[in-house]
């Protein structure tokens, strides 16, 4: 957890294939330890072919049933078939000429130190409410302002910055 919060929470991150894996595990942690997701993220990364939309949006049920019986995971069925949708949100984003990353990052506010105590805002609350636009699922405001501070969006610590 150390080396985590030390060397990742927090910095910049504006891939898109990077984003859609936070969106992803924010979605596992739902009602679960950050540490029970974090530990099992190399299994994630292994089950979901590293996470890599354009792969996962081609699961089907078999994929769904596979994943299921994925013991290094979180084994939930809604959150697995969340995950497949929000891979094929992200692909028919990227077809109509949009980009996850440039999406979310669009949503930082003007201050990113403001609400660092907070559990979501209305940066958070908008952020939400364009991805299930978009026809992205488990992205609820709460999640949305996690995933805001995970990737550097939102300063969470001093001296942080994101650029």
């Amino acid at each position: 957890m150390r080396d985590y919060y030390d060397h990742e929470w927090g910095f910049p991150v504006r891939d898109t294939p990077g984003v859609y894996e936070r969106i992803v595990l924010e979605g596992f942690q739902s009602g679960l330890s950050w540490a029970v997701v974090l530990a099992k993220r190399p299994a994630f990364r292994t089950a979901f072919d590293g996470f890599d939309p354009n792969l996962v949006a081609r699961y089907g049920e078999r994929d769904v049933e596979r994943l299921l019986g994925e013991e290094g995971i979180v084994r939930n069925r809604r959150k697995i078939e969340a995950a497949i949708t929000n891979a094929r949100a992200t692909v028919a984003l990227t077809d109509a000429g949009g980009d996850l990353a440039e999406l979310v990052w669009s949503f930082r506010p003007e201050d990113p130190t403001a609400g660092a105590d907070a559990t979501q805002s209305a940066e958070s609350l908008a952020l939400s409410k364009a991805l299930k636009k978009h026809g992205f699922t488990f992205v609820g405001p709460v999640t949305m302002f996690a995933l805001m501070q995970a990737i550097g969006i939102l300063e969470h610590r001093k001296g942080a910055t994101t650029a």
